[in-house]
């Protein structure tokens, strides 16, 4: 298997239409004139992605005083989403991509080493996109913990 085309600066953003947590689609069309963090992680409830997610979730007053919205998506089903976001107080919609078309789309499923293997799974990566649909931001392979605090950094948020 190839690495999947990744994305960069410049880019238009592969649109999509996900369900969230609670089974509602949300487009990322929605989000239209606005910036939009758009994160994807492996597995709702493992300790690197509730890291990262509670991250997001800590430093969301400052992230949306920023005008920026978060997104997280994974190949979670709704209902496991729910679970997650409840159980974390996730206060952002988690979205669900069991079929992993848009994680491929954005660049985000394919090869990765792990504990030094070459395996295909969901690679850790977050994208800002600007408030015309255009990705302004693509950082693939982000590690789960401080990534959150490097992104405000580099974004001066």
């Amino acid at each position: 298997m190839t690495d999947n085309q990744r994305l960069s600066p410049g880019d238009t953003a592969p649109d999509f239409t996900l369900p969230d947590a609670d089974g509602k689609d949300v487009s990322l069309a929605d989000y239209r004139g606005r910036k939009v963090i758009v994160y994807f992680y492996p597995a709702a409830s493992t300790p690197g992605c509730t890291k990262q997610a509670c991250d997001f979730r800590d430093n969301l007053a400052e992230l949306d005083g920023a005008g920026l919205t978060v997104l997280g998506i994974s190949p979670d089903k709704p209902a496991k989403l729910a679970k997650f976001r409840d159980a974390e107080q996730l206060t952002f919609p988690l979205l669900s991509d069991p079929d992993k078309a848009v994680l491929t789309a954005w660049g985000a499923f394919g090869e990765k080493t792990m504990y030094g293997k070459t395996v295909t799974g969901v690679i850790r990566s977050t994208f800002l996109v600007d408030e015309a649909g255009k990705i302004e931001v693509a950082q693939y392979n982000v590690k789960a913990t401080g990534h959150v605090a490097k992104l405000r950094r580099d974004l001066s948020v």
